[in-house]
């Protein structure tokens, strides 16, 4: 913490240390349900034999607090806030023959600044976001209605690229007065007209329907939670849409919840950690549904290379899939079963009646030869519970009963 603090540190984060002292010995099973110390674990058995307690982990800070002071002491100081930035206090100290260290200059990493003695080393001010120029700002004062009594609302304004995280404030206030379930589907519902900045529709909640005719930056819906998101080209754009980019990279990053209809290619890391919205694109860059835990994609276009790296949940379809594109260590490709594709046709139907999109018309025109050309991306864990739930329905069973002993086999 010391040397963090003087080479300018002013946050510190102790990892796995506080684990530790609750009790953790490392055994690095978390992940197979069978913790020993029951910390990482759903099994009632196992939690029985957790022994922490919160004083111990208020003890470590106390006795890591004492050690800090005592450091700070030996250097003259009296506060932490006194040691940031005072890199001048640090010597390095050469390894003795150690490879490792051979060339190693860290002169640049120790090096301070020139600056006058009574020049500020730390954060000694409120750092000015500009929030208060934020688009967001108009959105909340047109939205008056639905926000205070959930009356339906209509809009359409002009968005430029400056206007980051249109929508984020806006849903914060539906979340802060109606809760986590948000509002009825759609009823505040603005269209915009241009190029949305960065984090277009973040965080989005139910109730909340963002439609955008231009383009958009990265990060479009990331952690949507419940909310509608549809992007299309401009309707006089000359171009085709299906094979153009209209927006950037990482969307649906974490969401959890909503839609999102995209009429034209996206970037790359197209829905990294999604868990649970559902989404339509006509092709997508890099890594596509990377990390994804739920929800399920449909995309009607080319993919990039590492397509379902690290897919663990949810379901993905693509149309004709290139699989040596797949990442094919935790997922199977399947075809589309009769279980599958009325949800996938009723994505489709929604995506050629929000965007017009001349790909969803083409493949809705002789469905049965879609469903043919479409690959079921499945990741084979997730396929394990989706068994485990129909069975549990069947017997009759408690559904956690019945994918815990799936789990521990």
């Amino acid at each position: 913490m010391v040397v963090a603090a003087l080479l300018g540190a002013e946050e510190y984060g102790f990892a796995t240390a506080p684990l530790i002292v609750s009790g953790c010995v490392m055994m690095r099973v978390c992940h197979l349900d069978t913790c020993p110390v029951g910390i990482a674990t759903q099994d009632p058995e196992l939690r029985k034999t957790f022994t922490g307690r919160p004083e111990f982990v208020v003890t470590f800070f106390e006795y890591l607090a004492e050690e800090v002071r005592g450091l700070l002491a030996d250097l003259g100081l009296h506060t932490l806030d006194e040691a940031i930035g005072h890199a001048e206090l640090l010597h390095m100290r050469p390894a003795v023959e150690h490879w490792k260290a051979s060339g190693l200059d860290l002169s640049p990493i120790l090096h301070r600044p020139d600056v006058s003695p009574d020049a500020a080393l730390r954060r000694t001010t409120e750092q000015d976001h500009g929030l208060d120029q934020a688009l967001d700002n108009t959105l909340i004062s047109l939205c008056e209605g639905a926000l205070l009594d959930g009356a339906p609302v209509s809009l359409e304004l002009p968005v430029r690229n400056v206007n980051r995280t249109v929508g984020t404030m806006l849903g914060s206030y539906v979340t802060r007065r109606y809760g986590g379930d948000g509002l009825p589907d759609d009823t505040i519902d603005i269209s915009f007209i241009g190029s949305a900045g960065q984090s277009f529709g973040a965080f989005l909640p139910r109730g909340v329907t963002l439609r955008l005719e231009g383009d958009a930056n990265d990060y479009v819906g990331k952690g949507l939670s419940g909310g509608r998101i549809t992007l299309r080209p401009d309707r006089h754009a000359p171009f085709a849409a299906e094979d153009n980019v209209i927006a950037g990279n990482t969307l649906l990053y974490g969401a959890t919840a909503g839609r999102l209809l995209v009429r034209g290619r996206v970037g790359e890391r197209f829905a990294v950690r999604n868990s649970g919205a559902h989404a339509v694109v006509e092709g997508t860059g890099d890594h596509a549904c990377e990390y994804m835990t739920g929800g399920r994609v449909v995309i009607l276009g080319p993919t990039g290379r590492n397509l379902a790296a690290g897919m663990s949940g949810g379901i993905a379809y693509v149309l004709d899939l290139d699989s040596r594109l797949v990442n094919l260590g935790g997922v199977d490709l399947v075809e589309v079963g009769p279980g599958d594709a009325p949800l996938v046709r009723e994505l489709i139907e929604a995506h050629l009646a929000e965007t017009g999109s001349a790909v969803a018309r083409g493949l809705l025109a002789d469905w049965p030869a879609t469903v043919r050309r479409l690959t079921q991306v499945l990741p084979r864990e997730y396929a394990r519970v989706l068994a485990a739930r129909v069975e549990a329905e069947r017997s009759g069973r408690p559904v956690d009963d019945v994918v815990m002993e799936m789990a521990r086999g």
